[in-house]
Formats: structure tokens, sequence, C-alpha cells
């Protein structure tokens, strides 16, 4: 079995209490069975801190406190179950948050969320093109394109509108022409910051998009590794052609309405930086990417 990561995957570090965007706030935190049999074993203060704050019914979580906050977050944003008991003793989706995996034929694909702030800065800040560790060759179609668009994705001597269009024909695809923002609006939506961004876009009258590019010359990068994580994260674990197809024109999409508000701060505020483009791209990752219906929502309007 290959173990699959971008180049920049054991780069990553939780940025703890410095991260503005807590993921111990806001969201429901389910127990693994080991480590919810574990805690029951735990003596002391702290065990009875878990016996208080954990929910039995249905898959054991954690009862969120006030403002949404998980129960064992201090007051130093940090974790008192790491403090108290050691990192390896937290639940398998807190150590594993923000890394996805894809089970795929002979290989499981690793890689970093941008709904995490931290990854998404380390990924839109990297300089150079991004490259697949632990990959051999594949007997599987679809990995096959999916490298092969990679490539052309990081192809410097085109624009990136140029690469853009390359990808989706050699998928055989186009984005559709419809009324995008009003279908994410029409969406399950948790932060009022991307309501009102999507707001914001719908009723824009007109945007400035070439003059955005030039200012944004020198940061095509930044694109270039957003398109590069949408495809590696999702083209590959494509059901048939058609759905990868529909998995090239989602990250298309997603390129073209984060450039879009790009664009859209950029003539408000007259600059738009590599933190306003953090962002934007973690906006976009909580709001989309990690709501499995909205995904599939999505791809199938683009199929």
């Amino acid at each position: 079995m290959q173990h699959i990561f971008p180049d920049y995957y054991k780069d990553f570090k939780c940025i703890a209490s410095r991260c503005k965007y807590n993921c111990c706030i806001g969201w429901e935190i389910d127990i693994d069975d080991d480590t919810a049999a574990f805690y029951k074993t735990v003596g002391g203060d702290i065990g009875k801190r878990l016996c208080e704050n954990i929910a039995n019914e249905g898959t054991e979580h954690f009862i969120l406190g006030e403002n949404e906050r998980c129960p064992f977050l201090n007051k130093n944003n940090l974790c008192d179950i790491i403090i108290e008991l050691g990192e390896e003793h937290i639940c398998t989706i807190c150590q594993k948050h923000p890394r996805f995996e894809n089970e795929l034929p002979g290989r499981v694909e690793t890689g970093l969320g941008m709904a995490c702030e931290e990854a998404a800065r380390l990924i839109l800040s990297k300089k150079t093109p991004t490259r697949l560790i632990g990959g051999g060759e594949s007997d599987d179609e679809i990995i096959n394109l999916r490298d092969e668009i990679i490539v052309a994705l990081q192809n410097r001597c085109d624009d990136i509108d140029t690469r853009v269009c390359r990808m989706l024909d050699m998928c055989n695809t186009s984005l559709p022409q419809k009324n995008w923002v009003e279908i994410l609006l029409g969406l399950e939506r948790l932060d009022e910051k991307w309501t009102e961004w999507l707001v914001s876009l719908r009723d824009a009258k007109s945007i400035d998009f070439k003059g955005f590019d030039r200012y944004m010359a020198d940061r095509q990068t930044e694109y270039e590794q957003l398109l590069v994580y949408l495809i590696y994260r999702y083209f590959a674990n494509a059901s048939n052609m058609y759905d990868a197809a529909a998995r090239a024109a989602f990250a298309a999409l997603g390129y073209k309405i984060i450039r879009a508000l790009g664009a859209l701060h950029f003539a408000s505020e007259g600059e738009f930086t590599m933190a306003d483009q953090v962002e934007l791209c973690r906006l976009f990752s909580s709001e989309i990417e990690y709501s499995d219906e909205n995904v599939y929502i999505l791809l199938d309007e683009l199929l």
C-alpha cells in the first residue's frame, strides 16, 4: 500500500493559541470508540470533567460550552486534555484535523484541508510547484489523468486561465454557465461573513478583473496552489470519468469564485493581502468542502 502526500504536508504545525479560527470552537467533536473507552478509565479531576462533558447518546461527543467552545479548550485557547493526558490521548478527529485521507486503489492519499487557516497559509504561500511524495506507477486511469492535470496546472509558461481551460479540455468538459452565486447562496451556510461576501458578489454591477490581475501578476502561484489542492483532494476518488470531469469543473469553480471575491475586495479596499487570500480560501473550504452535502450538490450541478 502506497502512502502519498504533498511535499508541504510534513511542514504543517498547529499554531494552537495563535489560531484566529480555532477548530475547537463551533464544531461538534465526535469521540472515537477507543478514545471514549480510555476516557472512562481516567480518574482525578480531569476524569470527572470528562464524565461531565461527554454526551453519550448516539455517537459520543463533547458537549460544547459557552460560545460553542469545546469544554476542554481553556482560557488560553489550549487543550486541557493534551496538557493533562498528553497529545496521544486526544480523539482521532482532533489528531487528524486538518488532515484528510482518500483511500484509492493500492494507495492512501493524505493532505491538509484549507478550513484550517495555518494549512491554507502553508499551501497558498508555497512558491515552488507542489510535488506528490511516495507515488509510483498506477494502473488507474483516473489517477494517471489527475497527475497529468497537476503537471498542466503547474506549467508556468501559461497564465492561470489558460491552465484552467487546458484542465477542463483534458476532461472533455467546461464550467456550465449558471448563476453560481445564487446556487452558493442556496447551500447551507455557517458563517455570516461568507454570506456577506456572496451577497456583495451577487450585487456587484461590475468587477475590474483586468486591474486585479495586474495587481496579482506576481502572485499567480496562489491560484496555482489552490487549483492543485482542489484537484489533489477531489479528482482521483471519482467513480468514473463523468464524475472526474465534474470534479475538474468543481476546481475551476472554486478558483473562479475565490478570484472574483478577491477582485471585489481589491476594488473595495485598494489592496488584497496574502492574509485576505488565506481568509477567502478558509471560508470557501469551511463552508463548502466541510459539508459533504454542499460538495455533492455542486458536483450534481456540474455534471
